[in-house]
């Protein structure tokens, strides 16, 4: 339990109240430009989604060194935003959500430079572990470290007929940006090796079935079913206590990596540091006056 509890006391600093970003820092899809990376903040009934687009493509939203590097950008500023309560991965790009790794600049790289580079990508997929929920919409195929950045997200919707698979066994290589870990942790590790050893490629309802994505929905003519589903996700998320959504997902993560009497330990730290919110009184009051309760995140 004591190795726990200093991984603990930094989740619960990383919950501690920020000052919100201003609007300048979320590029528009307009305002964007060439970027790869977009982020928006949804307005009016979706207030408190933010969505990051991935946007690349010609090279089908592959992981490369400017996606990688404007994807951490992204993820640093909105990690100091109390205002995000659900964040939303979705694709720019029809039929795809992420190819994985560019493996056309990987060919340019030295040995030492792709330890450097995967190195990174580890740190990327550690980042994506946001204080809030996050949510893949996966519209297409997810291969590889696009099926590894999905598994980074703590919820995901597909396509039926989207296309996944850590299929990196096939190309000479193995999963390193998490896959490996994350895979067995959401499979279980029979099955996740069974995909693993054989660079299997699932559809989006295969995977539905195995437990892979939460919800799988056909796919509909603008190609963008699994990112409407996943948005309608993220509504039913909204009108929770976000301090107790956010406290909650903290004990699942951290108490998930310790045996159970540290898990413990960790829920009741949380626990603790939820009891003297404003959003907790106005549950009960909200409750005890049969009402609608309003949380503000405080």
């Amino acid at each position: 339990m004591q190795r726990a509890l200093p991984r603990v006391l930094r989740v619960l600093r990383i919950l501690r109240p920020r000052r919100p970003l201003g609007a300048r820092h979320c590029a528009s899809d307009a305002a964007a430009g060439g970027r790869e990376i977009q982020v928006r903040a949804l307005a009016g009934p979706d207030r408190g989604i933010t969505e990051i687009l991935m946007n690349r493509p010609h090279a089908r939203n592959a992981l490369g060194h400017i996606f990688v590097k404007e994807l951490f950008e992204a993820l640093a500023l909105l990690r100091e935003d109390q205002h995000v309560r659900v964040l939303l991965f979705r694709s720019g790009v029809k039929g795809v959500f992420c190819a994985g790794a560019d493996l056309k600049e990987r060919e340019q790289m030295s040995p030492v430079e792709v330890g450097v580079f995967v190195q990174r990508l580890r740190g990327l997929m550690n980042e994506i572990a946001f204080p809030a929920p996050t949510i893949a919409a996966m519209d297409g195929f997810a291969l590889g470290g696009g099926l590894e950045l999905a598994l980074a997200c703590d919820l995901r919707v597909a396509a039926s007929s989207a296309v996944m698979g850590l299929i990196e066994t096939t190309r000479g290589l193995l999963p390193g940006a998490g896959g490996t870990q994350r895979l067995p942790r959401c499979l279980g590790v029979a099955l996740a090796k069974e995909l693993i050893f054989t660079g299997r490629r699932l559809s989006g309802e295969q995977a539905h079935q195995l437990g892979l994505v939460n919800h799988a929905v056909p796919q509909n003519e603008e190609g963008d079913a699994a990112y409407h589903r996943a948005r309608a996700l993220a509504q039913e998320i909204l009108p929770q206590a976000p301090i107790a959504v956010r406290l909650g997902k903290a004990a699942i993560d951290r108490g998930m990596e310790v045996d159970i009497a540290s898990g413990m330990a960790i829920e009741g730290m949380c626990y603790a540091q939820n009891i003297p919110t404003q959003d907790r009184l106005e549950g009960m009051a909200a409750f005890r006056e049969k009402r609608a309760p309003k949380f503000v995140g405080k």
